[in-house]
C-alpha cells in the first residue's frame, strides 16, 4: 500500500539551548509554547555532558557520561509529543545512537533549527501492533 502524500508550506524556528538544559524537555516545551503542530528537526549541533538513550530493542534507558558531541538529531516535534533519535560521539570519535530520552543535559550549547509544516498536524495515537504511541499525519483544518 502506498501512503497518501501530503505536501505543505514550511516555517522555520531557530533557538539555542544553554548549559544544563534538558534537550528533550526543552524541545517539548518549545513545541508547546509555540503551539507547533507538525515540525521536524532540520539541524541540531552542540554538546551534551550527559546522554540518556533508549538503545535498539530495549525497554530501559541507558545513561552515558560525556562530554559528547551531538552528531545527529532527527525526528518529529509537536505539542502532542516528540519522537527523536540521536547520535553522539565521544572524545575518541566513537559514535553511539538511540531514542532520545529525558536527562540529556547540554554541555556548552545546542543550536536547534525546526521546520514546521503549516498545513499538517502530527498526532500520536497508540498502535496496538507496536505498543507505542505512533505518528498520525493529518491535514490542518
Amino acid at each position: 500500500m502506498i501512503p497518501q502524500v501530503l505536501t505543505s508550506r514550511l516555517t522555520s524556528f531557530c533557538f539555542r539551548l544553554r548549559p544544563g538544559q534538558d534537550l528533550k524537555k526543552e524541545l517539548l516545551l518549545y513545541a508547546e509554547t509555540h503551539q507547533l503542530k507538525a515540525a521536524a528537526i532540520l539541524s541540531a549541533v552542540g554538546s551534551l555532558k550527559v546522554a540518556c538513550l533508549r538503545l535498539s530493542d530495549r525497554k530501559e534507558t541507558s545513561e552515558f557520561t560525556g562530554p559528547f558531541e551531538i552528531v545527529s538529531l532527527m525526528g518529529t516535534v509537536s505539542a502532542s509529543g516528540i519522537h527523536m533519535h540521536m547520535s553522539i560521539s565521544d572524545g575518541d570519535g566513537k559514535v553511539l545512537g538511540g531514542h532520545l530520552m529525558d536527562g540529556c543535559l547540554v554541555y556548552t550549547t545546542a543550536e536547534i533549527i525546526l521546520l514546521e509544516s503549516t498545513d499538517l498536524v502530527f498526532d500520536r495515537q497508540m498502535d496496538e501492533g507496536t505498543g507505542y504511541k505512533e505518528l498520525v499525519v493529518k491535514a490542518r483544518e
